[in-house]
This record gives C-alpha cells, sequence and structure tokens, in this order.
C-alpha cells in the first residue's frame, strides 16, 4: 500500500481475504471471507462503478457536467455518487422504498439527486425504479444509464479484479466460491476468472425466499409465483438480470430473511467483523451446504458491504421484534452486549 493516493478512487479493490474461525468452528475446512467493505466506498460496488464510468470516459461517452443515471438498492448508489463526485459528474438514482431512510440520507449527503419508487410493482410498471431510471436517462440530456442489471461491464470489472484477488490471495488453492446474487456481476465475474484457473471450483450462488433465481437456473423458467416480498436487499431479483452467468454457477441456495438476520449478528458477535444482510446471507447458505464440505476444503466467501448500513434493520431489537423474529433463536448473541445509563 502506498503512502499517498492522488484522490478516494484509487483506493478501490484490494480487499482482504479473512479466514473465519469462531463462526466456522463446526464446519469441515478453511473458510474465508473477502471484505468487500474495506473499498472506500465500503462495499464490492464501487469495483463496478469505477470501471463502467471509466469504460463510458474511454468511448467519450462522458464528458465534465454529464449525468449518471442508475436503479440501486444502495450500494451501486453510493458507489456512482462517489466517483461522480471525484470525476465532476450528476448523479440521479432511483430506489425502491424498501430503502431503509439512513441509505437515502447517505446518498444524499453524496450529492446524488434520490427518487423513491414503490418496492412491489412489477419491473415493467412505469413506478418501478428500474422504468423510473430509464426515463429519466431518456429525458435528461448528456446523461448515460448505468444499468448495472443488463451491463456486461459489472461481470467484466469483478473477472479483472475480484476474480484475479481472491485466486492470488488463496494462492489457487480454493473448491468453493460463495457470494450473494443480485445483479449478479460479483459473483458471476469472480466464477468466470476462478473457473478459468480451475474448472472444478464449485460455484454457489445465493439466492433469497421470494426471488426467482434459483428455479430459473434449475428450469429456465421464470416463475412469478415465486415473487414475495422480503427484507433482505441487493439479494435476488423479480426479473432476470443479463449481468448474471448462469452458465458458470453450479447451483443456488436459497436462505430465508430471518436466520440471514441472525448470521449477520452472528459475523459480528463471534468475528469482530461488521458486515451487512447479504454476508449473512451468504454464511447461513454456507451452514445450509456444510455437509458437502470436508478437511480438504478451502472456500471462500464474499462479503458485500459493511454493517452500518444495517444499524437500524438487523442489528435494530425493536426492527426485529417488528419482522417477527424471534430472540430463542439467537442462541445468546443478544445477551452480550448492555448499555448501562447513569
Amino acid at each position: 500500500m502506498n503512502g499517498t493516493y492522488n484522490n478516494i478512487l484509487e483506493l478501490v479493490g484490494s480487499t482482504p481475504l479473512v479466514r473465519l474461525n469462531r463462526i466456522a468452528e463446526n464446519i469441515d475446512g478453511e473458510i474465508y471471507a473477502k471484505i468487500e467493505s474495506y473499498n472506500p466506498g465500503h462495499s464490492t460496488k464501487d469495483r463496478i462503478a469505477l470501471h463502467i464510468i471509466e469504460t463510458a470516459e474511454k468511448k467519450g461517452l462522458l464528458k465534465s457536467g454529464s449525468t449518471i443515471v442508475e436503479t440501486t438498492s444502495g450500494n451501486t448508489g453510493f458507489s456512482l455518487a462517489m466517483v461522480s463526485i471525484v470525476k465532476g459528474y450528476k448523479c440521479i438514482l432511483a430506489v425502491s422504498d424498501k430503502t431503509k431512510a439512513e441509505k437515502i440520507a447517505y446518498l444524499k449527503a453524496l450529492g446524488a439527486e434520490v427518487y423513491v419508487c414503490p418496492a412491489n410493482v412489477p419491473t415493467d410498471d412505469p413506478r418501478s425504479y428500474y422504468e423510473v431510471a430509464k426515463r429519466i436517462a431518456k429525458q435528461t440530456p448528456n446523461s448515460i444509464y448505468i444499468n448495472q442489471y443488463f451491463n456486461q461491464l459489472n461481470i467484466e470489472a469483478h473477472y479483472l479484479t475480484t476474480g484475479p484477488e481472491i485466486w492470488e490471495q488463496m494462492q489457487g488453492d480454493i473448491t468453493h466460491l460463495i457470494a450473494c446474487c443480485g445483479t449478479g456481476g460479483t459473483l458471476s465475474g469472480s466464477a468466470r476468472y476462478l473457473k478459468e484457473k480451475n474448472p472444478n471450483i464449485k460455484v454457489i450462488g445465493v439466492d433469497a425466499v421470494g426471488s426467482v433465481l434459483k428455479k430459473y437456473h434449475e428450469t429456465g423458467e421464470f416463475d412469478k409465483n415465486e415473487i414475495k416480498p422480503y427484507q433482505i436487499e441487493g439479494l435476488g431479483k423479480n426479473l432476470i438480470p443479463e449481468a448474471l452467468d448462469f452458465k458458470i454457477i453450479d447451483r443456488f441456495v436459497k436462505v430465508a430473511d430471518e436466520e440471514s438476520a441472525y448470521c449477520t449478528r452472528e459475523i459480528a458477535l463471534k468475528e469482530g467483523i461488521m458486515a451487512g444482510y447479504t454476508s449473512g446471507a451468504v454464511i447461513q447458505a454456507l451452514k445450509q451446504i456444510k455437509n458437502e464440505l470436508n478437511y480438504k476444503s478451502r472456500v471462500v466467501v464474499i462479503f458485500p458491504d459493511h454493517g452500518s448500513r444495517y444499524i437500524t434493520k438487523v442489528f435494530n431489537d425493536k426492527w426485529m421484534a417488528e419482522q417477527g423474529f424471534t430472540n430463542s433463536k439467537l442462541n445468546g448473541l443478544e445477551s452480550r452486549a448492555v448499555v448501562n445509563y447513569i
């Protein structure tokens, strides 16, 4: 690591890989977490924001004063807003009303103009955040639509950076890669690189209960009956993203809101790592496949973002209770910390 940097964007990438110990003590093999919150925007989305924007610059699609438009569940928006500030662009973002208020405040703090759209409407509904972002991009002169769900540069960003980093950090000794799928770019790009190095690496995508990805992967059928509301942000989809390379993924595992929430807390209390809700989802998936692992297994899981973005959600007892998530399933995790008022 250098002593000084020309700007914050030079810190994107080269995130650490950390062995998980206590949370994996009953799981055979060695488990390592790629901690993407070490990116300057605190998530893996810094990689795609920088890559897509710099590719557009090379193609002459952007100039000073241009506008970046995108659909986001939060993290991509933070990253795009950060890159836009450094490079002198305006940023307009469409988010769903499932996005917590503090995330919207964060986007505003980074200078983004935000449109909040209903979450539980069809993707082709003019009120959906997909359609709102498309409409804004069409109506805004000198703008580009990032379109992360259908942009192959999303995959390319991780093929060029995340995959090679994991291969080098593991010195080529990796048997499984497990990551959440939202747009699919992180897992697809990382897996594409790793499979080129060793096609025997098992690639496992994590999907949400209420999402269509797992069934589509297994049957080729887009089943609208699979679509149900769920709480995990940035995981699963009610559409089929083109930035998700289904061919490179060996299988999907579905996880539920409740168990994933407990795992998120468990990461903090057992490993001292403040990771986000999707990181808890990855650990839940790991637990669900642990019988497939053995002492030779060398597993990498990707932790996409930082837990500070979920303080009023999975780390908040009131929110957990409102969802009907019972403390009995926390196995005592909720009793370790006490606030004393004097």
